[in-house]
């Protein structure tokens, strides 16, 4: 934390002193009760003692003080605020090697989840696409500010709904870059604060070669965070083994500047989303924080007064 105005935190050893003398008082206090030598007497003619309570306001009130004070010195910290315009695209391969059941209840459907989950989670002012793809990519639902529409798009992800046999990671990430620069009208040119999410569970097999697509996506400042999916053992209908290949996908994050994910599982996936949903399309920004402090110190100040009143029928 910083501060505009440092000096004035000096005030706070006023605001010490207070404390101090406050506490000086109520020992003379005490003192004088005890040169009441009959204690006896005392015990009738003077009222029960409030013990504890009556320090309560004046600690309230000096608390007060001391936030108000760090207020008028206006701090500053710094803070997340998500950019206008932010978009993500979130590329799901439903590939026919994602029906493997090493993870249960299978890869495609815990992507599934994970996705929805991940999509939830995210800013509501944030524009968020779904690219399926297979041998082929097929943007499933352009970006929208809808999370209805965007969770019906997840919901219609299945094994061979884009296109035939295959794993095309270039196209998928070129596909998603489409996406991206036909936001608005001046995404074409003023591309907005974007970032590709991958999800795959194998190299790339068909379409265009994913060095291309992530070359495209480091000119246009998009990153590509992506997710290897699965484990090395595998296997679908048949027999035939799927284990998971990361490679591609590895190279793709180390380009763009993305991050790159090794998921086992269901939970390790759901992580995944998580780690990347921390830091997309957000901004850190120096803001001024006082009004946390004042605002504090005026509930603490409307507290001593209500405890002053119910104890002692009197303002502190």
């Amino acid at each position: 934390m910083t501060w505009l105005s440092p000096e004035r935190l000096w005030l706070l050893a006023a605001v010490a002193a207070l404390a101090v003398a406050y506490v000086i008082t109520q020992r003379r206090r005490s003192r004088y009760a005890v040169r009441f030598t009959n204690l006896k007497l005392l015990d009738r003619v003077a009222p029960k003692r409030p013990g504890w309570r009556r320090h309560v306001p004046a600690g309230l009130f000096l608390a007060m003080l001391g936030l108000l004070v760090v207020g008028f010195a206006r701090p500053q910290a710094e803070v997340q605020v998500p950019r206008e315009r932010a978009t993500v695209l979130v590329a799901v391969d439903v590939s026919r090697s994602m029906l493997a059941a090493d993870v249960a209840p299978d890869r495609l459907t815990a992507a599934k989840d994970a996705a929805r989950q991940f999509v939830a989670e995210l800013p509501e002012q944030f524009n968020v696409g779904l690219v399926g793809f297979a041998g082929s990519a097929s943007v499933f639902v352009p970006p929208t500010t809808d999370r209805v529409t965007v969770n019906a798009g997840v919901d219609r992800l299945a094994e061979g709904a884009a296109g035939p046999g295959g794993t095309a990671i270039g196209d998928a990430i070129a596909t998603s870059l489409d996406a991206i620069r036909t936001l608005d009208a001046q995404a074409g040119e003023d591309v907005p604060p974007a970032r590709v999410v991958v999800l795959s569970d194998g190299a790339n097999t068909a379409g265009q070669n994913p060095d291309e697509a992530a070359r495209l996506a480091t000119e246009l400042g998009v990153p590509v965070d992506s997710i290897s999916f699965g484990t090395a053992a595998g296997t679908i209908e048949g027999g035939q083994a799927v284990p998971v290949d990361g490679q591609t996908l590895q190279a793709v994050a180390e380009t763009t500047g993305g991050n790159y994910f090794e998921a086992g599982s269901a939970d390790e996936l759901r992580a995944a989303y998580a780690d990347i949903g921390s830091s997309v399309g957000y901004q850190t920004e120096v803001e001024d924080v006082s009004a946390r402090f004042i605002g504090i110190g005026l509930v603490l100040a409307v507290l001593a007064a209500l405890a002053s009143l119910f104890w002692f029928a009197r303002l502190p």
